[in-house]
């Protein structure tokens, strides 16, 4: 089962290219809730290249290594990972009228109900739309 999620950023293509791919970026924005942070992140941006981002809960009792090997990345277009064997992730930056649309979609994992993935995915994504936009007024 696919999943889509999106969000509209009022901030420049670059800007929110870089938020996406820089580990020092991703590391402020990649949480769906304040109980949870990414405290390293790691990303070599190429075809086959693999990008990590550690995602814990703040009071330690839960963590996992979020890791995916890109398999297309169109600079300021399009990036695509494959999480493991089976699943894929395709991400799309699209700018119109001085804003960002950013489009994820994904394959659902069997652990979790579909909403509940879509529930995440989009936080984490909200609150990278967030991130990029105070960093844009500062």
């Amino acid at each position: 089962m696919k999943i889509t999620i999106n969000t509209t950023v009022k901030a420049k293509l670059k800007d929110c290219w870089d938020a996406w791919t820089t580990p020092a970026d991703i590391m402020q924005w990649n949480a769906a809730n304040d109980d949870w942070h990414t405290p390293r992140s790691s990303n070599n941006l190429r075809v086959g290249g693999i990008f990590s981002s550690r995602m814990e809960a703040k009071d330690g009792s839960m963590g996992f290594d979020f890791e995916g090997t890109y398999t297309q990345v169109i600079p300021h277009e399009l990036i695509e990972y494959a999480l493991g064997d089976q699943r894929t992730v395709t991400v799309t930056f699209k700018e119109a009228d001085g804003a960002v649309q950013i489009t994820e979609t994904f394959d659902a994992e069997n652990e979790h109900s579909a909403e509940m993935q879509r529930a995440g995915w989009q936080a984490i994504l909200d609150n990278f739309a967030r991130y990029v936009e105070s960093k844009a007024k500062a």
